[in-house]
C-alpha cells in the first residue's frame, strides 16, 4: 500500500521540477521510484530532509541541492504519521520534522503518501514527536508536561531513546514523544508547544499539506485539503 501511493504521487512530478524528499519508510518508497526516473534521463533538483534520506538519494543517482541554494521548490513528496481532519498531520517518527517542516514550508506545495491505517478521525493515537534543545531538558520536558496535562494528555512526555542512548536529531537535538490520545484544538496545542523556549518544533504540521495520495485496499484515494 505504501508503495501504490508513493507510485500514485509520481502524478504530480514534471521534469525539471525542484522537489522535496521525505524521511520515512513510505517517502523511500517514492524516492526509490523518482530514482528509477532519474536513471531514464528524468531532470529534477531535489532537497533531502534528513541525511538518511540524501544517502538514498545519493545511491540512485538523484541530482540534490539544498535550501541556501535552492530557496523554493515546486513540489515536496512526504510521508505522514497520522492525517486528520482538513490534512492536518503528525509527523517526526523518524526523527526528522524540522527539516521536514522546512522543506514544506519552503514548497509551492507539499503532498503527503500513506496507507489507509494513518487516516484518523482525530489526531493524538500517535505519539506527538516534539523536538527539543539539549540544554534545560528538564525545564522543558515538564513545560511540555504542563500543556500535555491541559489538553488532558494521557501521558506524559517521554524522551526518545535509540540503543539505549537519547536520540540525537540530524540538527543535534532530542525528542519528546508526548501521547495525548486525542488532540481536539491541533491549531492552539501547536501554539502552545511553539511558545516553550525550549522546543525547537513539534510534529503537527497544520495548513502545509495540499493534497494526500492514501492507498488502502480498494486503492488509492485522493484527499485535497
Amino acid at each position: 500500500m505504501k508503495r501504490a501511493a508513493a507510485e500514485a504521487a509520481l502524478a504530480e512530478v514534471r521534469p525539471g521540477m525542484r522537489l522535496g524528499l521525505g524521511t520515512g519508510s513510505t517517502a523511500r518508497h517514492f524516492v526509490e521510484l523518482l530514482g528509477a526516473r532519474v536513471s531514464l534521463g528524468f531532470a529534477c533538483l531535489c532537497v533531502p530532509t534528513s541525511e538518511q534520506t540524501a544517502a538514498q538519494a545519493r545511491s540512485l543517482g538523484i541530482p540534490l541541492t539544498d535550501l541556501d541554494e535552492t530557496p523554493r521548490l515546486y513540489l515536496t513528496v512526504d510521508g505522514a504519521d497520522e492525517i486528520g481532519p482538513r490534512l492536518t498531520l503528525i509527523k517526526g517518527a523518524g526523527g526528522a520534522l524540522l527539516r521536514e517542516k522546512i522543506v514544506a514550508a519552503a514548497s509551492d506545495r507539499m503532498v503527503v503518501i500513506a496507507d489507509a491505517r494513518k487516516r484518523v478521525k482525530t489526531l493524538g493515537r500517535f505519539a506527538l514527536p516534539i523536538e527539543v534543545d539539549a540544554f534545560g531538558l528538564e525545564v522543558t520536558t515538564r513545560a511540555v508536561a504542563a500543556v500535555m496535562k491541559a489538553a488532558g494528555a494521557e501521558g506524559e512526555p517521554v524522551l526518545r531513546r535509540r540503543d539505549g542512548k537519547p536520540f540525537v536529531t540530524d540538527g543535534g537535538h532530542l525528542i519528546l514523544d508526548a501521547l495525548f490520545g486525542r488532540i481536539s484544538a491541533p491549531e492552539a496545542l501547536s501554539l502552545a508547544l511553539s511558545a516553550i523556549p525550549g522546543v525547537v518544533e513539534h510534529g503537527l504540521f497544520i495548513g502545509l499539506c495540499k493534497r494526500a495520495y492514501v492507498a488502502g485496499s480498494g486503492g488509492v484515494a485522493v484527499i485535497d485539503a
